[in-house]
């Protein structure tokens, strides 16, 4: 799962949405170093990770995916899921897409003292091209996959993953519906027991 999805699975915790949104940056112990609900918000998004990469349905969607770009295809899947999760939002919110984007958005400037240098760097880019929101169209998530390519020094072609989300986009899209469903109450459960 990407960003969109973490902080939503978060529910309405401030602090576990932090958590699970920065737990990408924070490697190994150093989530020890935050507060003890961003912590549990770390904890819970490597709890997402792994149930995301070893589920059977999110496999499909990478076997789909895997001849043409390898191990970038889980990472490709994750984008992809995300942009299911925002063009369907009012199926999984009663609070428009935007304003919940821009309610998180405000809540990490509240908090940016406590995030880590690289999304304190980020932040600003991801608020004026606002990611988060651009995820709900095929041309956002290009240019997700684009900025990803170029992280990868062009060497993933993660750039033209738009090719196969646009030719297989119902394949895509109902594989993430029957694993989102399952994901939500995994992570429902998994909250209770923090």
């Amino acid at each position: 799962m990407n960003f969109l999805a973490h902080i939503y699975l978060s529910g309405e915790d401030s602090q576990l949405k932090i958590g699970n949104f920065i737990a990408d940056s924070v490697k190994g112990k150093k989530y020890l170093e935050y507060p003890t609900r961003m912590q549990q918000g770390i904890l819970l998004h490597r709890k997402i990770d792994f149930y995301t990469d070893t589920h059977s349905i999110v496999k499909k969607s990478v076997s789909r995916l895997f001849p043409k770009y390898r191990h970038y295809s889980t990472v490709i899947v994750d984008i992809l899921y995300d942009h299911f999760l925002a063009a369907n939002w009012s199926e999984y919110s009663n609070i428009p897409l935007d304003e919940y984007v821009a309610n998180f958005y405000d809540l990490l400037h509240k908090n940016y003292e406590l995030l880590p240098k690289p999304i304190q760097r980020f932040l600003p880019y991801m608020v004026e091209e606002n990611w988060l929101l651009s995820y709900a169209t095929v041309q956002g998530i290009g240019s997700v996959l684009y900025r990803m390519n170029k992280r990868t020094k062009n060497k993933s072609g993660m750039n033209f993953a738009i090719i196969e989300l646009e030719q297989y986009y119902t394949d895509f899209e109902n594989e993430f519906r029957s694993f989102f469903e399952e994901l939500e109450l995994y992570t429902k459960n998994e909250i209770r027991l923090l």
